[in-house]
């Protein structure tokens, strides 16, 4: 069982992955909600299209840190690696499901790709090779986020314990699930392709 600074641990990585980076820098710069622009969705990806690196980029930054800070705490303060990565899960849940804008939130990938940045960041590097070689055969961002973060389960479920491969395989569930409409638009051949421009 958890102990309370554990659970408190977890509860504030939840929170911290809840900030929505990206719904508050188009905001801040456009003064709408970019869940009603291009995709819908508050991650780098979309505000690329939407606004251009000038936004996509701290982004981008801030969703990998999000995942990556727990990490950094629990290592310095826990001994169990579950611990560790309960709070980088909540971290990651926290940008799936944010708190702050009525749980709607992001695909997830950069939060996680942050989390094993500092967990154990050779897992990052399989997730990046994986993750450039789909999306430049296929050109769409979302099959590329897929394949990485496959390769991320993979990667863990034979290098970490049983109980961090667990736990990993249930996040690598629900950012498929949040793929999903992804999915079915690559199958139909409507997915967006990702051009790497400036917009706005």
């Amino acid at each position: 069982m958890m102990q309370l600074h554990e659970i408190l641990f977890v509860i504030s990585s939840y929170l911290l992955g809840s900030i929505p980076a990206g719904f508050v820098i188009y905001y801040l710069m456009e003064k709408k909600d970019i869940r009603e622009e291009g995709s819908g969705n508050i991650g780098a990806t979309n505000m690329m299209r939407t606004k251009g690196k000038k936004a996509a980029i701290p982004t981008l930054i801030f969703d990998v840190l999000k995942g990556a800070l727990p990490v950094f705490y629990g290592l310095q303060y826990f001994d169990s690696p579950v611990v560790v990565i309960c709070g980088g899960a909540a971290a990651v849940m926290g940008h799936l499901f944010p708190l702050y804008i009525k749980f709607k939130g992001g695909k997830g990938v950069a939060s996680l790709a942050g989390v094993f940045l500092a967990f154990n960041y050779p897992t990052v590097l399989v997730f990046g090779v994986f993750f450039l070689v789909a999306g430049y055969f296929t050109k769409h961002v979302s099959a590329g986020s897929i394949t990485g973060v496959g390769a991320i389960f993979f990667y863990t479920l034979f290098t970490q314990i049983v109980e961090v491969a667990g736990i990993v395989f249930l996040l690598t569930v629900i950012i498929l699930f949040k793929h999903a409409g992804n999915i079915k638009k690559m199958m139909a051949g409507t997915e967006n392709k990702f051009c790497w421009k400036e917009n706005g």
